[in-house]
């Protein structure tokens, strides 16, 4: 294993040690999130170019459109929710009265 792919691992590994960790806010989830799909593509990324078959060489492409959708979707529901109860908690939000 490449120092690269090592690197990019750790990088999700810790994205996700952070979404476990820090959740109390809605902002430092998507953050982390964020990490975690960045990480995913530039994985996904140098898989396809390793590899010579012409249908992995989408996926990149797909993953990074589920990302920027993701994104939109959190960045929406934070501003809804920000607008509405004035803070980012996630702790004082119960989802089943929104």
């Amino acid at each position: 294993m490449t120092p690269t792919h090592m690197n990019i691992m750790l990088a999700f590994t810790i994205s996700l040690l952070g979404m476990l960790i820090y959740r109390s806010h809605l902002m430092a989830s998507l953050l982390c999130l964020e990490g975690m799909m960045m990480s995913l593509f530039i994985m996904t990324t140098l898989i396809a170019l390793n590899t010579c078959s012409p249908l992995i060489n989408i996926m990149p492409i797909i993953l990074l459109v589920f990302a920027a959708c993701e994104a939109a979707v959190g960045l929406a529901l934070l501003v809804s929710i920000s607008n509405t109860y004035g803070l980012d908690y996630v702790h004082n939000l119960n989802l089943l009265q929104c």
